[in-house]
């Protein structure tokens, strides 16, 4: 049975090839009968088409030309049209600057009419009036001073001329920028002004006349200075080179000046030459030494200018015993004419004092307490 029916196949594709090809030998035989009618129809569109072609090329050419002639004209169209826009631009910037001037020029009118007002007072058809072009220029006041003085009548007002009036003014202005500007109000300034110069000198007259009197004061007050701090400078050293010798027995102390053409400003120095020494400075003596040197000028001061009392320090506190008994001797000759005041821990200043005061401690309680001895004794 696959046998027959693959023989049956093809003879059914055998049947369908051969009918084709008889389908196509029918076609063929129809094309070759109306092959010669379209060949006939295709003579006659070619001949119509080069006709077309031919009438399409004079077209062609004809516009060609047209637009030759077109193109031409709109160059010279262009070139016209750029030819008047820029006389346009032209005329349009003369018609703007002529705007621009004309502005200016009126500001300007504006700005000297202003400046006419608020300089001279006028308006601009009164001072055009009264002093335009027209007008004839007056003699100015030179030139009227010079025919007056040569005895010769004023001269004739004459015709307006730009240039000379034009130096005359500048001349002028030059003239009244070195008086600089009028101030209205300099009467009245220049009273007050001499006003207050009177019044400040017045005040001037009155310091120079204090500064007088405080020179006099100051002189008075320097010579007597000067007279005070002499005679005491004097009393000074007499008295110190006395109560040196009694601190320093053969020593040799003094005051010396340091300037002693100006009393004033002339300093004081000490010189201080103990027993058995040959040095005079205060820095190279000992302390003791120093200490009863500077107690001896204030002794010295204290004798040579006597007070009801003095209070001392313990001013002995670095010295020794001998030294000591020096100094309490000079105390002895002070306690003379004055009463003396000395806080001390040394026992021997208390044995030779009139009464003592004293602070002390008796059962966990401070005490101050006092004793006179110098009662004591006598009693």
């Amino acid at each position: 049975p696959g046998r027959a029916d693959a023989l049956l196949r093809q003879a059914a594709a055998e049947r369908a090839a051969h009918e084709r090809a008889a389908a196509r030998k029918a076609n063929r035989a129809r094309g070759a009968t109306v092959a010669p009618t379209v060949m006939s129809g295709a003579a006659f569109a070619l001949e119509q088409l080069a006709t077309s072609i031919a009438e399409a090329q004079e077209s062609r050419d004809t516009l060609a030309s047209t637009r030759a002639e077109r193109e031409t004209e709109l160059t010279e169209v262009r070139g016209r049209a750029k030819q008047l826009t820029a006389e346009l631009d032209r005329l349009t910037n003369a018609v703007h600057r002529d705007e621009v001037a004309r502005a200016e020029q009126r500001l300007r009118i504006e700005q000297l009419e202003a400046r006419s007002a608020e300089e001279f007072g006028l308006d601009a058809d009164t001072l055009v009036a009264e002093y335009g072009p027209e007008v004839p220029v007056p003699p100015t006041a030179p030139e009227v001073a010079a025919a007056e003085a040569e005895g010769k009548p004023a001269p004739e007002p004459v015709p307006f001329d730009r240039a000379t009036q034009e130096k005359r003014a500048a001349k002028a202005e030059r003239e009244l920028n070195l008086l600089g500007k009028v101030n209205p109000l300099a009467l009245e300034e220049f009273a007050a002004m001499e006003e207050r110069y009177k019044f400040l000198s017045d005040q001037l007259e009155d310091l120079k006349a204090t500064r007088r009197d405080l020179l006099t004061v100051v002189k008075d007050v320097d010579d007597r200075i000067l007279e005070v701090f002499t005679s005491a400078y004097h009393d000074t050293a007499r008295e110190f080179e006395q109560v040196f010798s009694v601190l320093f027995p053969g020593g040799e102390g003094r005051l010396v000046l340091t300037d002693p053409e100006d009393m004033l400003t002339t300093g004081i120095e000490v010189e201080a030459r103990p027993p058995g020494k040959k040095i005079k400075r205060l820095s190279l003596l000992s302390g003791g030494e120093r200490s009863l040197t500077a107690v001896a000028l204030l002794c010295a001061i204290f004798r040579a200018r006597p007070s009801p009392f003095y209070i001392m320090d313990e001013v002995e506190a670095a010295l020794d015993d001998v030294n000591l008994g020096r100094l309490i001797t000079l105390f002895e000759q002070l306690r003379e004419r004055s009463q003396l005041i000395i806080i001390t821990h040394q026992k021997r200043t208390m044995e030779v004092a009139d009464a003592l005061y004293g602070v002390t401690m008796r059962s966990g309680v401070t005490e101050v307490i006092s004793q006179r001895l110098r009662t004591e004794e006598a009693a």
